[in-house]
């Protein structure tokens, strides 16, 4: 089995690349992480990931004239590590439609709600605001809009009585864990592809009919 080398791109403390990183230490996974790389030297995730025994670098973006040259640096910098796949995992920085069509099916994004619901910034404080009942995280390949392209798998999460914005979120990060590494394995294993602007999957999976909250 080939294991498709994959670099992870993070911004903060990286609580999405450690599950990844626990998932890709597994002989069996079809997925390798050869780099994790940052934006931000101060970020957290750079040491978690060194501890990890994984490549770990700052490319700061301050200290480039603008995004075009910061993304070029850091297209060279994925090419030297040999890089097949890209794994966005709280990379706060907007990338721009030529390094995105450059990598194009090649990079995911986690995103914490049920895409195409609440893109962008404040989701489950805007979730709770509008009362819904059912919240979760989505995991999907790049395009060049924010938190638009062809959705590879999400997760659902009851919304409960009582809930503010970090209790929801940490049931939704919880279920952010299980997913993305569930997707890179579809993912780097060819067992999801994108046909057009479409995932598709190599078999049908079984899942539960209905999810009702309240349970019925």
């Amino acid at each position: 089995m080939t294991r498709r080398r994959t670099a992870i791109l993070i911004s903060g403390r990286g609580s999405n690349m450690v599950s990844l990183l626990e998932a890709a230490s597994r002989a069996e996974f079809p997925a390798r992480v050869v780099a994790v790389i940052s934006n931000r030297p101060d970020a957290p995730g750079l040491a978690r990931a060194t501890a990890a025994g994984i490549h770990a670098e700052a490319l700061d973006h301050k200290r480039f004239a603008g995004r075009a040259a910061f993304e070029e640096a850091l297209d060279a910098r994925l090419r030297a590590h040999d890089v097949d796949l890209i794994c966005l995992a709280g990379f706060m920085r907007l990338l721009t439609a030529p390094f995105v069509e450059a990598w194009r099916d090649r990079m995911l994004n986690i995103h914490p709600s049920l895409l195409p619901a609440y893109p962008g910034l404040d989701t489950h404080k805007r979730a709770l605001a509008d009362g819904v009942r059912v919240a979760g995280c989505t995991v999907h390949f790049v395009r060049a809009k924010m938190d638009v392209g062809p959705i590879v798998a999400q997760a659902a999460v009851p919304v409960l009585q009582g809930d503010d914005e970090d209790a929801l979120a940490a049931r939704v990060l919880k279920a952010e864990h299980a997913l993305y590494p569930h997707v890179l394995r579809l993912v780097a294993s060819g067992a999801a592809t994108v046909e057009g602007e479409q995932v598709r999957f190599a078999r049908s999976f079984a899942a539960p009919a209905i999810l009702f909250n309240p349970p019925l």
